[in-house]
């Protein structure tokens, strides 16, 4: 007799093997022994949920012969077909809300940590990697009703506003500090997030940010440490965020006069790579771009998500935490993606998968380190501040997935 073959169907957590006899190839053999070959085809019926029944029957005829083989060929389409279907659910399932909150809980530990850290071994040095995006992440999982260490917050958002406040003289002939308008755009977005109101100092960053390169019709970071200190959509869009924020009743025309100027430029200038995709989104949105062209952006983000959920920074790199986590922010709080949409949930899944066993994310640096190396007590050595630049996106990314409570 000839052996049957057999038809694999993959699943994500193994396979299933279902024994499928060939269709088209004639029997071998005399007439009688053609009439007497065992084919196994499925008793449908004695098949149910958890409990499955596989019958051989020996055909009594040919006419029985080719009617147990359409049977044979019609049920194994159909588990085919119900395999592929359950993949395509499988492929789609939204991310438990315990899985998202218990990975949210395991990053916030090294989150604060890492912040800690910095504030301590680096006293006068405010860092967008090592204070902004931690404060982002714990005031989005408080939000979410998700205990966080208060005082650290405090601290945090405090240490921001001594930072600014040391340099105000600075601020008000428009020269700045160390980073420039990506600096002070990222400061006003921590204390924005802290909760802070305006005082002085802000007004006097504010100021700062209407003087700092007035020549030109967008704002420039101070050096280039790719990805988050490399892009004009970036730069340009915290300090659009902290003038629209912070900026005074007088400083309102100024406002609204750099604000067109910086829109028409993001309108006229594509987008290179997904940093730049995430901030013109972000920079369109907060400059109150036209809607057809904020759509356009959020489309441009999404056509460059990737088969396993995630964005790459380069096309010419693999995805990774950083690049996706900005992306998905951007596109729910810019581009009005909800988190329970297909894309947001790929990109979910992709971060829950990618997550350490000790709740950080692993990113390689592309930038050549141009300050004094130190241990923030964050992991990951030399790719450490990169790395917590995307646990702090990655945790927010995550924790907007959860209920508000607040």
């Amino acid at each position: 007799m000839n052996a049957p073959l057999a038809a694999t169907i993959p699943l994500k957590t193994g396979s299933a093997t279902v024994p499928v006899e060939p269709v088209g190839v004639p029997p071998t053999g005399s007439k009688r022994r053609r009439a007497r070959q065992v084919v196994c085809w499925f008793d449908v019926r004695g098949f149910s949920a958890g409990r499955g029944k596989l019958r051989a029957r020996r055909p009594r005829s040919r006419k029985q012969l080719n009617r147990s083989r359409l049977v044979h060929w019609f049920a194994g389409a159909a588990l085919l077909y119900a395999f592929s279907s359950f993949n395509a659910f499988a492929e789609d399932v939204v991310p438990s809300s315990e899985a998202i909150k218990a990975a949210v809980i395991k990053s916030l530990r090294l989150l604060e940590t890492g912040a800690r850290g910095s504030m301590e071994k680096r006293k006068q040095c405010f860092t967008c990697h090592n204070q902004a995006l931690p404060v982002m992440a714990l005031t989005t999982a408080r939000s979410r009703g998700i205990t966080i260490d208060a005082e650290n917050l405090r601290q945090q958002v405090q240490f921001t506003a001594d930072f600014l406040a040391r340099n105000r003289t600075n601020y008000l002939a428009g020269r700045g500090q160390g980073g420039q308008a990506l600096t002070a755009g990222y400061a006003l977005w921590t204390l924005e997030m802290g909760g802070w109101k305006s005082d002085g100092t802000t007004d006097a960053v504010a100021e700062y940010l209407l003087k700092f390169q007035n020549d030109l019709n967008h704002w420039r970071p101070q050096t280039v440490r790719p990805p988050s200190e490399e892009s004009l959509f970036t730069v340009s869009y915290v300090a659009l965020r902290g003038l629209k924020m912070f900026g005074t009743s007088g400083q309102q025309e100024r406002i609204s006069q750099r604000t067109a100027q910086v829109r028409q430029w993001m309108l006229k200038t594509a987008a290179r790579e997904t940093e730049d995709r995430v901030f013109r989104l972000r920079s369109l949105h907060v400059a109150e771009a036209p809607r057809d062209e904020i759509r356009g952006a959020t489309q441009d983000l999404l056509k460059t998500q990737r088969a396993d959920g995630g964005w790459a920074q380069l096309a010419s790199l693999e995805s990774d935490a950083y690049a996706t986590s900005t992306a998905l922010v951007a596109l729910h709080q810019a581009g009005g993606v909800a988190t329970a949409d297909t894309a947001y949930r790929s990109g979910l899944r992709f971060l829950l998968a990618s997550q350490l066993d000790d709740g950080s994310w692993h990113v390689p640096t592309r930038s050549e380190p141009i300050q004094t190396y130190y241990e923030s007590g964050y992991p990951h050595g030399e790719d450490q501040f990169i790395s917590i630049a995307a646990a702090g996106w990655a945790t927010t990314a995550l924790a907007l997935a959860l209920p508000a409570t607040r």
